[in-house]
Protein backbone atom coordinates (compact mmCIF):
# COMPACT_ATOMS: atom_id res chain seq x y z
CA UNK A 1 0.00 0.00 0.00
CA UNK A 2 1.40 3.20 -1.21
CA UNK A 3 1.60 6.40 1.82
CA UNK A 4 0.92 9.63 1.78
CA UNK A 5 4.77 10.09 2.77
CA UNK A 6 5.38 8.62 -0.61
CA UNK A 7 2.99 10.49 -2.12
CA UNK A 8 4.15 13.76 -0.64
CA UNK A 9 8.04 12.82 -0.65
CA UNK A 10 8.55 10.87 -3.88
CA UNK A 11 5.69 11.41 -5.71
CA UNK A 12 5.24 15.20 -4.90
CA UNK A 13 1.57 15.08 -4.82
CA UNK A 14 0.14 17.72 -3.34
CA UNK A 15 -3.72 18.71 -4.00
CA UNK A 16 -5.10 15.44 -1.92
CA UNK A 17 -5.57 15.86 1.29
CA UNK A 18 -3.53 13.50 4.11
CA UNK A 19 -7.46 12.47 5.68
CA UNK A 20 -8.86 11.31 1.83
CA UNK A 21 -5.39 9.53 0.97
CA UNK A 22 -6.31 6.06 2.40
CA UNK A 23 -9.34 5.52 0.48
CA UNK A 24 -8.31 7.10 -2.74
CA UNK A 25 -5.04 4.96 -2.70
CA UNK A 26 -6.88 1.67 -2.04
CA UNK A 27 -9.55 2.56 -4.62
CA UNK A 28 -6.43 3.30 -7.20
CA UNK A 29 -4.73 0.20 -6.16
CA UNK A 30 -7.71 -2.40 -6.25
CA UNK A 31 -8.13 -0.65 -10.10
CA UNK A 32 -4.48 -1.47 -10.66
CA UNK A 33 -5.56 -5.12 -9.24
CA UNK A 34 -7.78 -4.94 -11.99
CA UNK A 35 -5.35 -3.99 -14.95
CA UNK A 36 -3.16 -7.36 -13.57
CA UNK A 37 -5.91 -9.67 -14.04
CA UNK A 38 -7.08 -8.45 -17.31
CA UNK A 39 -3.88 -7.56 -19.17
CA UNK A 40 0.04 -7.93 -19.05
CA UNK A 41 1.36 -5.02 -16.71
CA UNK A 42 4.88 -4.23 -16.18
CA UNK A 43 6.67 -1.96 -14.30
CA UNK A 44 10.11 -0.68 -15.51
CA UNK A 45 10.88 0.64 -12.66
CA UNK A 46 11.26 0.05 -9.12
CA UNK A 47 8.72 2.37 -8.03
CA UNK A 48 6.23 2.89 -10.94
CA UNK A 49 3.44 0.88 -9.44
CA UNK A 50 3.43 3.17 -6.66
CA UNK A 51 3.88 6.15 -9.16
CA UNK A 52 0.95 5.11 -10.99
CA UNK A 53 -1.47 4.44 -7.93
CA UNK A 54 -0.75 8.00 -6.98
CA UNK A 55 -1.16 9.11 -10.05
CA UNK A 56 -4.89 7.85 -10.50
CA UNK A 57 -5.65 8.69 -6.56
CA UNK A 58 -4.69 11.99 -8.03
CA UNK A 59 -7.76 11.51 -10.74
CA UNK A 60 -10.24 10.25 -8.56
CA UNK A 61 -9.78 13.15 -6.07
CA UNK A 62 -10.03 15.33 -9.28
CA UNK A 63 -13.43 13.95 -10.38
CA UNK A 64 -14.30 13.42 -6.27
CA UNK A 65 -14.07 16.84 -6.92
CA UNK A 66 -16.07 17.63 -10.03
CA UNK A 67 -18.80 15.57 -8.72
CA UNK A 68 -19.15 17.50 -5.71
CA UNK A 69 -19.34 20.63 -7.17
CA UNK A 70 -15.19 21.38 -5.92
CA UNK A 71 -13.82 22.55 -9.22
CA UNK A 72 -14.72 26.95 -8.75
CA UNK A 73 -12.55 29.05 -9.81
CA UNK A 74 -13.16 32.75 -7.73
CA UNK A 75 -11.51 36.27 -7.24
CA UNK A 76 -12.00 38.86 -5.45
CA UNK A 77 -10.33 42.48 -5.20
CA UNK A 78 -11.24 44.72 -2.35
CA UNK A 79 -14.87 44.75 -1.50
CA UNK A 80 -16.16 42.80 -5.52
CA UNK A 81 -15.96 39.36 -5.21
CA UNK A 82 -16.89 37.05 -8.68
CA UNK A 83 -16.86 33.30 -8.66
CA UNK A 84 -17.57 30.87 -11.62
CA UNK A 85 -17.97 27.55 -12.64
CA UNK A 86 -14.87 26.25 -14.70
CA UNK A 87 -15.45 24.74 -17.65
CA UNK A 88 -17.69 21.39 -17.64
CA UNK A 89 -15.91 18.43 -17.29
CA UNK A 90 -16.79 14.75 -18.39
CA UNK A 91 -16.97 12.81 -15.29
CA UNK A 92 -18.78 10.23 -16.77
CA UNK A 93 -18.06 6.14 -15.74
CA UNK A 94 -16.42 6.06 -19.17
CA UNK A 95 -14.08 9.11 -18.84
CA UNK A 96 -13.28 8.29 -15.70
CA UNK A 97 -11.75 4.74 -16.72
CA UNK A 98 -10.67 6.13 -19.72
CA UNK A 99 -8.37 8.30 -17.05
CA UNK A 100 -7.44 5.99 -14.74
CA UNK A 101 -6.33 3.94 -17.21
CA UNK A 102 -4.28 6.85 -18.89
CA UNK A 103 -2.58 7.56 -15.42
CA UNK A 104 -1.63 4.17 -15.16
CA UNK A 105 -0.12 4.21 -18.49
CA UNK A 106 2.26 6.60 -17.75
CA UNK A 107 4.55 4.55 -15.01
CA UNK A 108 3.66 1.19 -16.46
CA UNK A 109 3.50 -0.95 -19.95
CA UNK A 110 -0.09 -2.04 -20.62
CA UNK A 111 -0.42 -4.81 -22.60
CA UNK A 112 -3.58 -5.29 -23.69
CA UNK A 113 -3.18 -8.31 -26.13
CA UNK A 114 -3.15 -11.86 -25.68
CA UNK A 115 -0.81 -13.06 -22.80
Amino acid sequence: MVTYDFYTDSYLGDSIPEADFPRLSKRAGEQLARYNRLYTVTAPETDSENMAVCAMADALYYFESAQNGGIVTSSSIGSVSSSQKADTVDISPSAQEKELYRCASLYLDIYRGCR
